[in-house]
C-alpha cells in the first residue's frame, strides 16, 4: 500500500488542500492528513479545533473514505514524521509561482534530512488556485460568503469562532 503524507497548519483547511486530498488519492492508497501544531500568532484555531474542522469537512461534509485518508497533528519535524508512520512520499501544494521557490527549497530540505523522503507537488484545480486559508480567515473576519472556498462544516465552525 503507497502512503503519503499531506502536512500543513490547515487554518481552516479550503477547498484548494481538499483537491489536493482527492489528486493524491488518485496517485496513492491512503494519505495522511498531518496538521502541524506549532503555536503561532496567525493561527486562529488550535490543533485540536483544526483536526475536527478537516474531520468533519472531509468524513461529513465530503464523505471521504475514512479508510483512505487518516487525519493526526504533529509537533516535530515533517521527516520525523514520515519515519515515525514509515512513509517515504510526501505531499505538497503549489497555487502560483511564488509558492514554487519556498516548497522546492523545503524539499531539498526535506530530502538532506531523509534522502528517502520524496516530495510531490500538485496544483489544486483552476478556481481554486488563488484560495488560500489566510485569505478565507480574512473574508469570514469581514463577514462574506465563504462557501466557494470552504466546506459547509467549515464556514459554521468560522463564524461560531469569530462571533
Amino acid at each position: 500500500m503507497k502512503i503519503a503524507i499531506y502536512p500543513g497548519t490547515f487554518d481552516p483547511i479550503t477547498f484548494g488542500h481538499i483537491d489536493l486530498i482527492k489528486k493524491g488519492l488518485k496517485v496513492v492508497d491512503k494519505i495522511i492528513v498531518a496538521i502541524s501544531d506549532v503555536v503561532s500568532n496567525d493561527l486562529l484555531f488550535s490543533a485540536d479545533e483544526r483536526k475536527l474542522i478537516v474531520k468533519n469537512a472531509l468524513y461529513k461534509d465530503l464523505k471521504i473514505n475514512k479508510k483512505k485518508v487518516k487525519i493526526i497533528t504533529f509537533s516535530n519535524l515533517t521527516t520525523s514524521l514520515c519515519n515515525d508512520h514509515k512513509v517515504n512520499l510526501m505531499i505538497r501544494g503549489l497555487r502560483a509561482v511564488s509558492d514554487f521557490e519556498y516548497e522546492f527549497q523545503l524539499a531539498g530540505m526535506n530530502k538532506k534530512l531523509n534522502h528517502e523522503i520524496e516530495t510531490i507537488f500538485l496544483m489544486a484545480n483552476i478556481e481554486n488556485q488563488v484560495i488560500s486559508s489566510s485569505l478565507v480567515k480574512e473574508i469570514a473576519k469581514l463577514g462574506g460568503d465563504m462557501s466557494k472556498f470552504t466546506t459547509k462544516s467549515t464556514v459554521k465552525l468560522l463564524k461560531e469562532k469569530l462571533s
